[in-house]
């Protein structure tokens, strides 16, 4: 291809990620988490955000974690932890429903519990695991919840979805300001000794979390990204969304 058939402009970086901070989303909030500890990694600090504001937090564990390391009685020690974090967080409800870990998939049934618990909490926002996470029960999950909004939306229920950053980073278009949360962050965190006994978990997520200021201003020390959803980007698949923010890059 000719040098001047290349297109002549790339999006501007503010195309991309964004500049500032935002104020945190309405509640009630529901998130869920593939596993005990991902809701703590991934958003503790605008958890602990929303509870300094009144705003009412709830959070779904969809797996049991019985794969997350060699701990005689995993399973029973997360649920203790996922609860023990939930009281630094405030979170107001914890449901664990012990699906098979790494066994998640599309099934009808659980898009419809999932559907169930959005409109029993009333949530005004979800959460969810962003679609670039390497985990496979991070993207089901993601896959799940995209298809119980879905569902919703059809049966004239419209929630906020947002996709939130775990272990890598994700398509964002928010950023939370967690500076002033960051130490209750890290609090919570040591909660997870099973998994941080695994890998130095609290150390990467910090790191992301400081990475992801890099468009912020000096006095943001860390900050998490997530992504809200469109009306128009959630009547499509999360497929297609996905590629279609890749597609912004070029």
């Amino acid at each position: 291809m000719p040098i001047s058939d290349l297109k002549p402009e790339l999006n501007l970086e503010h195309r991309l990620i964004p500049f500032e901070t935002s104020p945190l989303p309405k509640g009630p909030w529901l998130v869920f988490a593939p596993h005990a500890d991902d809701e703590t990694y991934g958003m503790a600090g605008s958890l602990l955000k929303a509870t300094e504001e009144g705003i009412q937090t709830h959070l779904v564990v969809v797996t049991d974690g019985a794969l997350g390391g060699s701990k005689e009685g995993l399973v029973d020690v997360r649920h203790r932890e996922v609860q023990a974090a939930a009281r630094i967080l405030g979170i107001e409800s914890v449901d664990t429903w012990q699906e098979p870990d790494r066994g998640l998939a599309l099934s009808d049934e659980l898009v419809n519990r999932i559907a169930h618990k959005i409109g029993e909490v009333k949530a005004a926002c979800v959460f969810f695991p962003g679609p670039l996470e390497l985990h496979p029960d991070h993207r089901n999950t993601a896959l799940l919840v995209w298809a119980a909004v879905q569902k919703l939306s059809s049966e004239g229920l419209a929630v906020n979805a947002y996709s939130y950053e775990i272990g890598v980073q994700n398509p964002v278009n928010i950023f939370i300001d967690i500076t002033a949360q960051r130490p209750r962050k890290e609090q919570a965190m040591t909660i997870y000794a099973s998994q941080n006994d695994e890998n130095n978990y609290e150390e990467l997520v910090l790191s992301l979390d400081k990475g992801r200021t890099f468009t912020l201003p000096a006095g943001v020390s860390h900050a998490e990204g997530f992504y809200l959803y469109s009306k128009e980007e959630l009547a499509t698949s999360l497929k297609e969304v996905t590629h279609n923010i890749i597609e912004l890059y070029f």
